[in-house]
């Protein structure tokens, strides 16, 4: 994907977020109470941005924003470290992003009315992975750095009528790229197709 169409891409990913409704969810939270650099719906742009260029960890986040003018306007932010990264990481609720979904759908909902945007959801497929580290020297079937070994929890969560639940997971080694996993976790219904979203999935 090159520049041009991650900009283009991007600004879609961005239009449908109403940043007044989530500033008023954050500010309800708390998740920004004494935040002078690095807010919220920074953190977000910055991981719809890194989704899609598929920038793997943190330090290639703030290395990519450090070096791109171009990164930098579409994100909100000159710079940022690993460590603010990964501060602003676990000091974010997952229940924000739960809210935004919400609020996504709603939006859905009001556009095209009830019926319609069940039949158009059906049921959305959540897709992510989480990286364990495991003790390379009795671990090595576990393949994944020269310096330690791991394996990546991929997780399908389906949230269908409001209720969320585990469809699917897949405990392989951490070295092979998340894209690999998509194919076995995302399982279509048999009525009705499915669409799978997700930091780590594609629609």
């Amino acid at each position: 994907m090159d520049n041009h169409t991650i900009k283009t891409v991007f600004k879609e990913y961005i239009h449908p977020l109403d940043s007044k409704v989530i500033q008023k969810m954050i500010d309800q939270a708390q998740i920004d109470k004494y935040v002078k650099k690095f807010d919220a719906l920074t953190f977000i742009n910055a991981f719809i941005y890194a989704q899609l260029k598929q920038l793997e960890n943190l330090q290639r986040i703030s290395d990519t924003i450090a070096r791109k003018k171009t990164v930098q306007r579409l994100v909100g932010i000159e710079s940022i470290s690993k460590s603010q990264l990964s501060r602003k990481n676990r000091e974010m609720p997952p229940a924000i992003f739960q809210a935004i979904l919400h609020h996504l759908i709603q939006q859905i909902h009001q556009l095209l009315g009830p019926q319609k945007a069940n039949k158009a959801l059906g049921e959305l497929h959540l897709i992510d992975s989480s990286t364990i580290s495991m003790c390379l020297s009795q671990c090595k079937w576990a393949d994944f750095r020269e310096t330690k070994s791991g394996v990546k929890m991929h997780t399908s969560m389906v949230f269908c009528d409001g209720i969320s639940y585990p469809n699917e997971v897949i405990v392989p080694s951490a070295r092979p790229a998340n894209e690999t996993q998509l194919d076995a976790l995302i399982v279509p219904n048999k009525n009705e197709a499915s669409r799978p979203i997700g930091r780590n999935g594609r629609q």
